[in-house]
């Protein structure tokens, strides 16, 4: 190779690299809805609960809302907030769904936003990836499939990944 291809070498290179970081993000689209990184903590043995984080972008004109989901692993899913009271940190359900504003990029991640898989069937261990569906309320249900994380893991270990 000469010296006067060698930048744009590096060039297509570095491009090549960039697109294949991309596509090895988590990234799951239904209608104008994109959900990132879906993951979950794994659970200690006899949890009845786990927590599931993303992020949901609306790349669409008209606002959205996460009204469900669903998986095999657990008999309930909420979508949740953590809410500050008098210093204790208390969780509720968020009633009528999770609003997306168009155009917004809204992240569920641990002591936030987040969905809450209830009454597990069994423990989640890392490592694992759990199949899923979340319902929006005007895109529709879209099959996602979450990855188990360490039990106190505050993000996705691909999280530096996504875009």
């Amino acid at each position: 190779m000469n010296t006067g291809s060698y930048p744009r070498f590096l060039a297509a290179s570095l491009v090549a690299l960039s697109l294949l970081a991309h596509a090895s993000a988590a990234e799951f689209r239904t209608g104008s809805i994109e959900v990132d990184n879906p993951w979950l903590r794994a659970t200690p043995r006899g949890a009845s609960v786990a927590g599931g984080y993303m992020k949901i972008s609306n790349k669409g004109s008209l606002p959205d809302r996460l009204i469900g989901g669903s998986t095999a692993v657990a008999g309930r899913f909420e979508v949740h907030q953590m809410l500050m009271d008098q210093g204790v940190a208390k969780m509720r359900p968020i009633e009528g769904g999770l609003e997306i504003k168009p155009g917004d990029t809204v992240e569920l991640k641990p002591g936030s936003l987040h969905v809450m898989f209830m009454d597990l069937k069994q423990p989640l261990e890392k490592g694992q990836k759990i199949k899923g569906t979340l319902e929006f309320e005007k895109a529709g249900k879209i099959d996602i499939e979450y990855t188990v994380e360490a039990v106190g893991a505050s993000s996705p270990s691909g999280a530096h990944m996504s875009h």
